[in-house]
């Protein structure tokens, strides 16, 4: 399965959206269709045009991975409408944890999903009597699942659950419900490009390890290490307004309580900053906005296009 910046370079080569902005919104839906689309209509229009009058052309062509099998939709659905999290998503699904992970083994397999492990690990000094510490690692917070296609994703937090209306025409209740998520379903894809945008601007210290955070307590959006061993945090904020300086104490607090040492602190914006955080830059604290992404387009060829699924 291609990466998501493969399919995002692929679906900005194919559709040439007026901006990263819009590439990133109609890629949240439409990525990994392999479809060229005219991102000068409005996207609620592509939806209901594109995917809901082929539904039952695309019904299809998911089932085919899924089996069609109603427990691994339902896992599905859990995944894409919730937090991630498998026990979250087994809950949701009302099944037992051999059940789900048996289930989510298999749709790994297929290709639809992928495993996100926290970058949280024990610290040593808390856990001092070895066999305590294997208690623990035994009993460590659940793992994500990350569908490895945008459209998948859509069309499981948002088609999938309202099936039989779709199948009865009437289009309302998914475009109203679509409306009310949109930005904030389009926050995880700006966090992953902009963990493959660190990966890009980090040229003279490259980036070696990098991922989420999360434990008990607290969640980061990204927490990366460089060659030389210095610790970079970040948080993304997919938001229609400027962050200010608060934002930085708040992913300050979020590392004293995660006992990190962050050497950089990052953060990415949709919209900027305000002037204050702008003052504060330094190297300390970096701040990158969707202009800065364009790197990631850089030197694309004919020949990264990707093919997805069959149009009618």
């Amino acid at each position: 399965m291609p990466s998501l910046l493969q399919q995002f370079r692929s679906f900005h080569t194919r559709n040439f959206p007026n901006s990263l902005e819009e590439s990133i919104d109609y890629f949240s839906v439409f990525g990994g269709l392999g479809w060229e689309i005219d991102t000068d209509v409005p996207l609620t229009e592509l939806i209901q045009e594109l995917i809901l009058e082929n539904y039952g052309h695309l019904h299809n062509q998911v089932s085919f991975y899924t089996l069609d099998d109603p427990l691994y939709h339902t896992i599905l659905t859990a995944i894409a409408r919730g937090d991630r999290r498998t026990h979250s998503a087994y809950k949701k699904a009302h099944v037992s944890q051999s059940v789900g992970d048996a289930a989510v083994e298999y749709l790994c397999r297929s290709g639809i999903l992928k495993m996100e492990y926290s970058r949280e690990v024990p610290p040593q000094r808390k856990y001092p009597h070895q066999k305590l510490k294997k208690e623990v690692e035994r009993h460590q917070i659940s793992d994500k699942l990350l569908f490895t296609s945008p459209f998948l994703r859509f069309w499981f937090a948002f088609v999938a659950p309202l099936h039989k209306s779709i199948e009865n025409g009437d289009y309302t209740q998914l475009l109203q419900r679509f409306q009310e998520h949109e930005q904030s379903f389009s926050s995880l894809l700006f966090e992953k490009l902009s963990i493959a945008f660190l990966k890009k601007h980090c040229v003279d210290d490259p980036i070696i390890e990098v991922g989420s955070y999360w434990d008990r307590q607290v969640e980061i959006d990204v927490l990366a290490k460089t060659r030389s061993g210095l610790n970079l945090v970040a948080e993304c904020k997919y938001t229609n307004t400027k962050i200010n300086r608060s934002e930085w104490g708040k992913l300050q607090e979020k590392c004293q309580l995660a006992d990190l040492q962050a050497d950089i602190n990052i953060l990415f914006s949709k919209r900027g900053f305000s002037n204050e955080l702008l003052a504060l830059a330094d190297k300390n604290l970096r701040l990158f906005q969707l202009d800065d992404f364009k790197i990631l387009l850089e030197d694309i060829s004919p020949y990264e296009l990707i093919e997805g699924f069959e149009r009618p």
